[in-house]
């Protein structure tokens, strides 16, 4: 039997949007040809890639809850092309890895570029603008110089902001420069996947599911030389022989992968809707991104659009192998950042917070995928090391193609990993992670 662990907290990406009808939920036992077990970035880009490659098949899909209330509409936005590697100390790893790794992200952001234009989705879902690492100091600096470097090496774009740029672009002056890199795509995480749930929904052969956890599978042995599995749920079930797992770090409550990924939570919070004279205050562009020089820094992105005026930071990260967290976690680092945006915003005195939120992550020692045919007929699609947006679409592309036999692939450059190293004992594990982590945040200063 699957537990399934509670999402922490309101995430403000959902909360912001009008509200809509779920799809219906599991409530009888039937059959597939293709089943996906989860509906966020990796189980929706599985479920349009099947439906590309197998057009006549029968494809169900099952989301445990409603589509963007787990870890796909919980993260920051960044829909990232380049490297961007939490545990380095600069995002980077090696020019010939990060320059495979880059083409790998690419073709996941045409990949959901083409699928925001087929199912003609409202233009904030996904806008292609770029990002900026934003510095505050000599150091966050000094890691954009040499991130600039790096970029060079691997034959990238970029462009150097000085402090100057920065205050025109957000009203504050609290950073000291920026590095530009024109190929990330913003999302409005939970408008961009339910539009994706809704869009392959509308294919005639595409069955999506909402509230409807499995809650155990099963292999129900061979029937005509391939073997069955059965998934069910508290009110239905589906036998199907080709299962995708897009469940990220659940695939260890499957029984795959077990004590080889990490378990990770980061957490937002989003203002309320800043008033017209709070705007004026604050001046700067109405809409700008930043991630942090430093990966344990914060992400700051200002708003405009469905939902108003409003401002998001996102820092701190912790280790909890459990999957879950208490109430309490949420208040503590809802503190850190009402902190992160005080220092950046004084003119704002008087806002609040109105959502604070946790997410879910997956890591591995070696920075893998947990993918492949895990059982005959069973695939995952797992383990996206902090860039669940790419890496997720990419993923679930790359699953949906082993599953349905393709012979070409949408995901470019695409090679067979090693899969995830073995993590040390549990209670060192614990101890050494989240000292690690506090240690980084601490030595982020400012920049968190």
């Amino acid at each position: 039997m699957i537990h399934l662990p509670a999402n922490p907290g309101i995430s403000g990406w959902k909360a912001i949007l009008p509200s809509r009808q779920a799809h219906k939920q599991l409530e009888k036992d039937i059959s597939a040809d293709y089943l996906v077990i989860g509906a966020g970035f990796a189980g929706l880009s599985a479920a349009r890639r099947l439906n590309q490659l197998r057009p006549d098949a029968k494809i169900v899909v099952l989301e445990a809850c409603e589509v963007s209330e787990g870890p796909a509409g919980r993260n920051s936005g960044f829909m990232i092309d380049l490297p961007h590697d939490l545990s380095s100390e600069d995002y980077l790893g090696s020019a010939n890895k990060d320059i495979e790794q880059t083409r790998i992200n690419r073709s996941a952001i045409e990949f959901a570029k083409n699928a925001a234009e087929e199912y003609q989705m409202p233009s904030e879902a996904l806008q292609q603008v770029g990002k900026i690492n934003a510095a505050a100091t000599h150091k966050g600096m000094t890691a954009n110089t040499d991130y600039a470097k790096h970029l060079t090496k691997t034959g990238e774009y970029y462009r150097l902001l000085d402090a100057a740029e920065m205050q025109e672009l957000t009203g504050i002056n609290y950073y000291q420069g920026g590095l530009w890199t024109p190929g990330t795509v913003l999302l409005q995480p939970a408008l961009y996947i339910r539009s994706l749930a809704d869009g392959v929904a509308m294919y005639s052969n595409l069955y999506l599911y909402e509230n409807s956890a499995v809650i155990e599978l099963t292999d129900e042995g061979r029937y005509e030389d391939r073997t069955l599995w059965k998934a069910k749920t508290m009110s239905g079930s589906v036998i199907s022989p080709k299962v995708i797992l897009a469940v990220n770090g659940l695939i260890e409550k499957f029984g795959y992968f077990q004590k080889r990924l990490m378990h990770v939570f980061t957490y937002a919070s989003m203002t309320r809707q800043l008033s017209t004279d709070e705007v004026k205050n604050l001046g700067g562009q109405s809409a700008w991104s930043f991630t942090s020089a430093d990966p344990m820094g914060s992400s700051v992105r200002r708003l405009s659009g469905t939902g108003g005026d409003r401002i998001m930071v996102r820092n701190r990260f912790t280790y909890d192998p459990s999957m879950e967290v208490s109430g309490s976690r949420i208040m503590s680092v809802s503190n850190s950042h009402i902190s992160a945006f005080s220092a950046r915003f004084p003119m704002l005195d008087k806002v609040s917070m109105e959502y604070c939120w946790g997410g879910r992550l997956c890591l591995s020692l070696n920075n893998v995928f947990a993918q492949g045919e895990v059982a005959e007929g069973l695939y995952s699609a797992c383990c996206q090391n902090g860039l669940g947006t790419a890496k997720g679409t990419a993923i679930g592309v790359i699953a949906a193609e082993k599953a349905a036999q393709a012979t070409d692939s949408a995901i470019d450059n695409f090679i067979d990993e090693e899969p995830p190293k073995k993590l040390p004992p549990k209670s060192l594990m614990y101890l050494g992670a989240n000292g690690y982590l506090r240690w980084k945040e601490w030595r982020a200063g400012k920049e968190k």
